[in-house]
């Protein structure tokens, strides 16, 4: 079944992404309203999406960003980070990042594609979500000055309608109601968000466990 998802996601890939038409309702207010976009000093960076299979399940790996004073400090996220000069492109640098912060082992993930590109107004970066999968269950070595915990989420919990909600969260200073998703207690907001969103777009919300 795991084969049979991860055809049916290399297959999604080759067509027109959903895009933010399709995800916008789960972006926080202010992004709408201000739809600010990349400049000249925005930095380029990724994110790595990987998919595993697990007890009967299809897994991915988010993680629990270190409280700190930056943007996105105790957030959830998906592993990744900038772009460096010696990274031939987005792809590898969201396999090098991963590889960094949670210690998978970058040789062993094949790529499919890539979501749309996301830009993240208050750290002033241009993410691109890239697809991977391994056919086993990863070792994790989270990298305790990037990552607080890494969680591993199935994708029936990201595909449950009870996961989508609401919630005030305080940023800079600031306290607002944005749209999110809470898995394992946890509240997943902001770019994150609308990757999943788009993500379970495409996958077209099909119903995939290794019993099927």
């Amino acid at each position: 079944m795991f084969q049979q998802f991860i055809k049916h996601l290399r297959q999604r890939l080759t067509e027109p992404l959903p895009g933010f038409d399709v995800i916008k309702d789960m972006a926080v207010p202010d992004r709408l309203r201000l739809m600010a976009e990349p400049n000249e000093s925005t930095r380029k960076s990724a994110v790595l999406i990987l998919f595993y299979p697990d007890k009967n399940q299809i897994y991915l790996p988010l993680i629990l960003r270190p409280a700190y004073d930056g943007v996105h400090g105790g957030q959830m996220a998906f592993p990744g980070g900038r772009a460096e000069k010696e990274d031939e492109n987005l792809y590898r640098t969201a396999l090098r990042e991963a590889q960094e912060e949670i210690g998978i082992k970058a040789i062993d993930i094949q790529v499919l594609g890539n979501l749309t590109e996301i830009y993240i107004p208050p750290s002033n970066f241009l993410v691109l979500p890239v697809i991977g999968y391994t056919n086993k269950k990863p070792e994790f070595y989270p990298d305790a000055r990037e990552v607080d915990c890494v969680f591993e989420v199935s994708l029936a919990e990201l595909q449950d309608p009870n996961a989508k909600t609401s919630t005030v969260i305080k940023s800079k200073g600031k306290e607002f109601e944005t749209p999110c998703i809470i898995i394992q207690d946890r509240i997943i907001w902001g770019a994150t968000a609308l990757m999943i969103a788009e993500l379970l777009a495409l996958i077209d919300n099909g119903q995939w466990t290794m019993d099927n």
